[in-house]
């Protein structure tokens, strides 16, 4: 392992743009970058030609769902589709593992879970529920990189979501750790669209009436209160709402620490494209309509959203309600974490935007919110070898031969997509190639202590 080889291009992604350059790869580190074609005498000199060579992408919002729930995805899977997809580094959701990683205990049988099945880097998230205030500093102790809450019901009753006074006290202990506090914005409150899609189950209209905009925009106006009471490192998670951003701005305006993302979905389909019974694009908060999301586009080149991040959350068909399309009962979760490179791709470029701001907005800024940005979220020296070699200008259809993650339950699949990911380099070893992995367990454990 880790032979030292030399990776060149007329199109490395830099800090400065695209440009011709070789990298030369030694113990899972860039240890040199020379402008243009520069072997190195007994080398392996690999010549990728005009395609992109950039950095690997990291998502760190990614339902794993090992231990206790492999039939609904597992490191093996997760792992595989992630490197398939351009992603190098993943940090994992508290649940729907089981036992949710509330624990330091749950965290150690988790970290005993991923042995021999990681084939790309992995971090960990820990949760905050009720009966676990006690538990936290052990569990910060043990490596999570941050703790994670929900403000409404997180469809698994393992998980129950914390009142104000709860996250007030995780978000005060995750500021003495100087960790980020993250948080799923949903507020429920009775209304009449819970009604309504009780009486029509199978429409998407109602699902996404069901639960309206309001929930997150107070869920917000909360967060920012807490994070400026606090101090603590505020992430909202999945944003969907547009209304919510007005909040986000002026709280960056004051100098507040808070951090949004939102997900390739919110971004790229529509509430008034997406068919009843079609609940593969069922998830929480919903896919809203257009309008909404056109705004979430001038937000993320606005920089009042930090990054894009998958949200990846498989689950069996049946526990999708594959047969039956009901959205009031189906698991509302995307997975997709494989396609979210050419996803992202197809969109942007549409619009505009360079390789570049997409290797910013899914590599660069999510390294700055993890702590990771000495060592990950671009070539440079020093830096880890983490390194896609990518095709933009190719096409191909999303089908379902090509879906390495468990379930083929994907809104992608059919889609023509621009992009192809042609090799994955995960610490300097070539984990995906042409189509195939050919190498595996190369991934690292990322803990609080060593990352």
């Amino acid at each position: 392992m880790h032979t030292p080889f030399c990776l060149y291009s007329t199109q490395v992604l830099l800090e400065d743009g695209l440009t011709p350059a070789t990298l030369l790869i030694e113990a899972g580190k860039i240890k040199s970058i020379t402008k243009g074609k520069s072997p190195v005498k007994g080398l392996l000199f690999s010549d990728k030609g005009n395609k992109v060579i950039m950095p690997g992408l990291i998502d760190s919002h990614v339902h794993i769902n090992e231990p206790g729930r492999t039939d609904w995805e597992g490191f093996d899977t997760a792992t595989k589709a992630a490197a398939a997809g351009g992603i190098t580094t993943l940090i994992d959701m508290p649940l729907n593992s089981s036992p949710v990683t509330t624990t330091a205990k749950a965290f150690k049988e988790k970290l005993a879970a991923t042995k021999g099945k990681l084939h790309v880097n992995c971090g960990f998230w820990g949760g905050i529920v009720p009966d676990n205030l006690e538990d936290l500093e052990e569990l910060l102790a043990a490596g999570v990189l941050g703790l994670k809450a929900f403000l409404t019901h997180s469809g698994i009753d393992e998980f129950p979501n914390v009142n104000e006074a709860e996250m007030r006290t995780g978000m005060l202990l995750a500021k003495k750790h100087n960790i980020p506090f993250l948080a799923h914005c949903e507020l429920d409150a009775p209304h009449p669209g819970i009604e309504s899609l009780k009486e029509h189950p199978t429409s998407y209209v109602h699902y996404l009436h069901s639960r309206p905009k309001s929930w997150e925009n107070k869920a917000v106006d909360l967060m920012i209160r807490l994070c400026e009471e606090t101090g603590c490192k505020t992430h909202i998670v999945h944003l969907s709402s547009a209304e919510g951003l007005p909040a986000v701005r002026e709280a960056r305006a004051k100098g507040l620490p808070l951090t949004v993302e939102t997900c390739p979905h919110y971004l790229c389909f529509a509430a008034e494209t997406i068919p009843d019974r079609a609940i593969q694009f069922k998830c929480a908060p919903p896919i809203r309509e257009w309008e909404n999301n056109v705004l979430l586009w001038e937000a993320l080149a606005a920089g009042d959203l930090d990054f894009v991040v998958t949200d990846h959350s498989p689950a069996p068909p049946e526990v999708k309600q594959l047969d039956s399309g009901d959205f009031s009962k189906a698991w509302g979760g995307i997975a997709g974490i494989q396609f979210s490179l050419p996803v992202m791709w197809t969109a942007l470029r549409r619009r505009g935007h360079s390789l570049g701001e997409l290797s910013s907005w899914m590599s660069g800024a999510v390294a700055s919110f993890l702590g990771m940005d000495t060592c990950k979220g671009k070539l440079a020296v020093g830096y880890d070898a983490d390194i896609v070699v990518f095709d933009p200008d190719s096409v191909f259809r999303v089908e379902e031969d090509l879906i390495l993650h468990r379930h083929k339950i994907t809104p992608y699949l059919g889609m023509e997509l621009s992009g192809i990911v042609l090799s994955t380099y995960v610490n300097g070893e070539l984990v995906f190639d042409d189509g195939a992995m050919c190498g595996l367990d190369c991934g690292m454990v990322l803990l609080k202590t060593n990352n």
